[in-house]
């Protein structure tokens, strides 16, 4: 049941803001309420049918109940009674509620242990330790974050925010786009930009331009922790037992020599010598083999340091979770990880059952063309669905804006896979062009919508542009037709 809320001063709302989560912190379940909703009654009875006392807040019978439900619709984001707090967690209405009683999440939540001093503790703050960090802190949880870079021997680290902030994503994208802009002023000459002086590149102005950028981000994930209350330390975290983390400094010193043995590729040359730093950019290894996992029995892979999990990103051991980077099989992707965080903070705190997708997630490669895709891969397709249940249709395309520049005409390329047996459902989407991931982020909805085939012919394009190259695919890879681009 809602209301029509009158306004209050914002003195006034903080003090019952305050009032109203020294209530929640103070009990274990309590109850906002109204004596005549059905649907309270419901729950009264269900908690009163499991034996546990409640803290009952009818506001039909207090006189500021009207205010008392539109601070509590800020704190919760629901307008409506029952609201249903559960040690500290906002568990939800009538229907949440009655849902984490039938999964199990109920039951979890009244027999949590008060005697810990945090409810949820987050090792590493990269992108899906901070979104679940964030996430649980709203929902009331005693939350820390603890997260510590090992410096390389010349002393270089970064800050909060992981991989895709300090040395991924951003940085990436941001040195993309000075690629791109360099290859803009080689195609500015065919369309009539006279440059009267040789354009250079500096690399200094731009590398301190980005972590200038990269450096403000740190400190809005810092200022970000601090307003939810999160406490967060820049400390190795360290499992001694079950449901303890000691958080060491790491011991500091130089690194010994390593003898270094290398033959060139160009050639017969042998490289040797010895050296402090060795670089080997070949990806990255997970850091899970100093942080007592197996003291606790959590199963990792020897090879890769990365953690097996279910469906629900929870280990081998029941109180452990993984998000992100560190999950065995699943893409090492930053907006996958805060999605995985943020609705593993809402399984656990707030009574929420939505899984994390990680098939119709999106990405982009940024290579100087650009590569994006959605859903499935073709040759994954035909594991899951076979080739015979499946329509692939494809084409090479030109950019309007490459033809004047003589660019290669037929470089870009765009290619569906549909389910046929589906409505040819769009279950992959792949695209080879500029702004690739501009064009992937938008039919990444439409999929999630359920997008199909005829959808897709009977959307109207914009015309020039390559996106429109998906309302007008024709050719399927089974006709063995010539896929090139033919006409503007």
């Amino acid at each position: 049941m809602s209301a029509a809320y009158p306004r209050l001063s914002s003195a006034a709302r903080e003090e019952l803001r305050r009032r109203l989560l020294g209530l929640i912190e103070g009990h274990r379940v309590v109850i906002f309420s109204k004596s005549y909703c059905p649907h309270s009654a419901r729950v009264k009875e269900l908690f009163s049918s499991l034996g546990v006392d409640c803290n009952i807040l009818e506001l039909d019978q207090v006189d500021d109940g009207a205010s008392v439900q539109e601070v509590l619709s800020e704190i919760t984001n629901q307008r409506t009674v029952p609201s249903i707090f559960v040690n500290k967690v906002h568990v939800g209405g009538c229907d949440r509620t009655f849902q984490a009683h039938q999964s199990g999440v109920l039951q979890k939540l009244l027999q949590e242990d008060p005697a810990c001093d945090y409810d949820l503790i987050v090792i590493g703050g990269g992108s899906g330790g901070l979104s679940c960090a964030q996430e649980a802190a709203a929902l009331g949880r005693r939350v820390m974050v603890l997260d510590l870079v090992v410096p390389s021997p010349q002393g270089t680290s970064w800050g909060l925010g992981g991989t895709c902030v300090n040395v991924g994503c951003i940085p990436k994208k941001l040195m993309h786009q000075a690629a791109l802009l360099g290859q803009a002023l080689t195609d500015s000459r065919k369309f009539g930009w006279e440059c009267s002086q040789q354009v250079k590149h500096n690399w200094e102005t731009m590398t301190e331009a980005i972590q200038k950028h990269v450096g403000s981000l740190n400190r809005s994930y810092q200022r970000a922790l601090r307003e939810k209350a999160v406490a967060y330390v820049n400390s190795y975290g360290e499992f001694v037992e079950h449901h303890k983390i000691k958080v060491q400094q790491l011991e500091k010193g130089s690194p010994g020599k390593l003898k270094v043995v290398a033959k060139s590729t160009e050639g017969t040359e042998m490289i040797e010598g010895l050296y402090n730093t060795v670089l080997l950019a070949i990806g990255r290894d997970s850091c899970t083999k100093k942080i007592g996992l197996e003291k606790i029995g959590v199963k990792v892979n020897e090879k890769t340091g990365k953690i097996p999990v279910n469906d629900v990103e929870q280990s081998s051991v029941p109180y452990v979770y993984a998000v992100g980077d560190v999950v065995e099989g699943q893409p090492e992707l930053m907006p996958i990880a805060v999605q995985a965080g943020r609705l593993l903070a809402r399984r656990l705190f707030g009574g929420c059952l939505e899984k994390c997708d990680y098939i119709n997630a999106p990405t982009v490669v940024f290579t100087p063309l650009e590569y994006g895709c959605c859903g499935y891969a073709e040759e994954k397709a035909v594991e899951v669905y076979r080739k015979e249940n499946l329509e692939v249709y494809h084409t090479l395309f030109w950019p309007l804006e490459w033809t004047v520049a003589c660019r290669d005409s037929n470089t870009c390329y765009a290619k569906i896979i549909c389910s046929k047996f589906d409505n040819d459902r769009v279950i992959g989407f792949h695209v080879l062009g500029p702004k690739a991931g501009e064009i992937t982020q938008g039919f990444a909805a439409a999929m999630k919508c359920g997008l199909t085939k005829q959808l897709l012919d009977d959307t109207i394009g914009i015309h020039p542009t390559c996106a429109q190259v998906f309302t007008t695919l024709e050719i399927t890879k089974s006709s063995g037709l010539d896929a090139t681009q033919k006409g503007c």
